[in-house]
């Protein structure tokens, strides 16, 4: 099964024999592929270039480890795209996915000064701090912190996200999304936020940073979330 002439390195030629039948479902999501041991003997190749072969595809996100028990197959990652401005449950609904989530907190408090400043607020106004975690097909998916303006919309209270924020803020304030600012980084996860995701640590996870306008100019969240990086990847598209 394995050209040793080719200029393809051997470990890149095993990555690829394992892709395939990812891909055409001969392992299926969760399911165990062969052991070091079982793919060493069937390649006729040595343990050390198996599990660089594995340890790759566990960096891409494809595969994952259990100690103890073996590599098992991931959950394809959900793509978003950077072009446009949607929600959460909006990406999710569009993807055939079912979006939930979880509030873990829901207050009303001043809120710190680089929140302030991004919100445009004066002196003593207050934000709602919310925190949840957005799960797609039940599974955690990430941790969001938003901060809006009480004086935007003082009647915000828990319900409002039930289902989508972003439609309740249309209807609330009368006022059209009208576009958005975030920055992005890749960091390891927190040992708290790791426990809410279900994570395992250290692992990396992608930092989001989003700023939202309205119609008439006026920022009306802060968004700071906090994604799997197994779980979820962003495209952009870039033209010249």
């Amino acid at each position: 099964m394995l050209d040793k002439q080719s200029t393809t390195p051997i470990y890149v030629q095993i990555e690829e024999y394992l892709k395939h039948r990812i891909v055409n479902g001969e392992y299926s999501k969760g399911q165990a592929i062969p052991s070091e041991r079982e793919l060493t003997d069937l390649f006729g190749v040595s343990r050390m270039t198996v599990r660089q072969s594995i340890t790759n595809l566990v960096n891409e996100g494809l595969l994952y480890r259990e100690r103890g028990r073996g590599t098992f197959v991931s959950s394809p990652k959900v793509e978003q795209t950077l072009s446009g401005l949607t929600s959460f449950t909006e990406d999710m609904i569009a993807r055939g996915m079912a979006p939930s989530n979880k509030l873990l907190s829901f207050e009303r408090q001043l809120p710190t000064i680089e929140i302030a400043q991004g919100l445009q607020l004066t002196e003593g106004d207050e934000v709602f701090s919310v925190k949840r975690i957005r799960y797609a097909d039940d599974m955690p998916m990430a941790i969001e912190r938003t901060y809006i303006p009480v004086k935007l919309v003082p009647e915000l209270d828990q319900d409002a996200f039930g289902g989508s924020f972003y439609v309740f803020i249309e209807k609330s304030s009368e006022q059209k999304i009208s576009h958005a600012t975030q920055q992005m980084e890749a960091v390891l996860v927190k040992k708290e936020d790791a426990e809410l995701l279900q994570m395992k640590v250290p692992a990396p996870v992608l930092i989001i940073e989003r700023k939202s306008y309205l119609t008439n100019g006026l920022p009306f969240e802060i968004v700071l979330s906090t994604y799997r990086a197994d779980r979820y990847k962003f495209v952009s598209e870039i033209r010249r």
